[in-house]
């Protein structure tokens, strides 16, 4: 019965994704004799947790009642108060949490307040999905820096454009539907300034989403990005542009009027674990790259690469210049090559969606 009050709290955090970060996903489910007497979910960062929304609607019902929570509920004063104390206050007798909370803040101090009140805790029901649901959240608290997903479109001889730069379209309009889908669910989109000056592109989730758009970065080391591309003017979403050190105040000045923000690296070029450092300093906790063969080389020489999303055509391009989805030097032996895990294939009008993990 744990498992399936639990399971209808992880369905409810997930309701939110794309919308909670920097906070994790967290869903909660309060149960009296057998009925579920409240329910909700955390919807954003500085709103109430899920465990008030819960609570609120099961009302005087709590007392003596089962709460259901899908992270450990925290012990500590932030943009809201603990929601251990609540649970307390509202003399509920028991609490099953799926998996404990990494953040040092929290870290098992939940439980133990609980615990101490007398309230009967459970630990560990359905904790693998529950670790999965918050997989980029406990990345980013336990490295600082943003979870990192690759992702590109590319033919079944994996090319991901012909020779002459073309690419418009590889992959069916289902496929492109679902990048949206996907885009929504990270805090950036990061491209390289090649992708600017090739397509123009806008860096959005669109097909009918009306929520926060993710912060659009764009790497480009000697600032070539136009006054005029649509990134810079079209005010749909926040742009950051990432510099190399010898870009001047005068140089970023015109964009800065424009609204864009910049991040000067303390490098000549951009180097990627520096950049993902100062990305989540600025509480990015994930970002989704599409930013062609040389971005990605970037990242996976790096081996700041945590989830591949591709995208498998059935084209035939061919061409020795035709570019592949990952450029740059590569590894020169197998043994240091990123080894990931297949974890879903699917298909996805005429393509295969691959999502790959480390």
């Amino acid at each position: 019965m744990d498992e399936r009050y639990m399971r209808l709290a992880l369905q409810l955090a997930e309701t939110a994704r794309g919308q909670t970060s920097p906070n994790p996903l967290v869903g909660a489910v309060v149960v009296k004799d057998g009925e579920v007497v409240g329910f909700g979910a955390h919807l954003k960062a500085g709103e109430p947790h899920a465990e008030v929304h819960a609570l609120r609607m099961a009302g005087a019902k709590a007392e003596g009642a089962t709460v259901y929570v899908t992270l450990e509920p925290c012990s500590h004063y932030g943009r809201t108060p603990p929601c251990a104390d609540l649970l307390i206050e509202k003399k509920v007798k028991r609490v099953v949490v799926a998996t404990t909370d990494p953040n040092p803040l929290v870290a098992g101090k939940g439980i133990e307040k609980l615990r101490r009140a007398g309230i009967d805790v459970t630990v560990g029901v359905l904790k693998e999905e529950a670790d999965v649901l918050n997989e980029m959240f406990f990345h980013y608290i336990s490295t600082k820096t943003p979870y990192v997903t690759l992702k590109y479109a590319m033919s079944l001889d994996g090319k991901i454009a012909t020779k002459t730069g073309e690419s418009k379209w590889i992959t069916s309009e289902e496929a492109r539907r679902d990048v949206h889908r996907e885009r929504k669910q990270h805090d950036a989109i990061v491209v390289g300034v090649g992708t600017i000056l090739a397509d123009n592109p806008s860096l959005t989730v669109r097909f009918g989403h009306e929520g926060k758009q993710p912060i659009r970065v764009v790497l480009d080391t000697h600032l070539r990005t136009p006054l005029q591309a649509n990134i810079v003017t079209d005010n749909m979403a926040p742009t950051w542009i990432v510099v190399g050190h010898h870009v001047t105040e005068d140089q970023m000045k015109p964009y800065e009027q424009t609204g864009v923000q910049f991040i000067r690296m303390n490098e000549h070029t951009i180097h990627i674990p520096s950049l993902l450092r100062e990305l989540g300093k600025r509480n990015v906790m994930s970002i989704f790259v599409e930013g062609g063969a040389h971005v990605h080389g970037s990242f996976l020489s790096s081996c700041s690469v945590q989830q591949v999303i591709a995208y498998v055509a059935p084209t035939l391009i061919g061409g020795n210049e035709a570019p592949s989805a990952i450029g740059g030097e590569g590894f020169g032996r197998m043994m240091d090559a990123l080894r990931l895990q297949v974890k879903h294939v699917e298909m996805i009008g005429s393509d295969i969606k691959i999502v790959a993990k480390g």
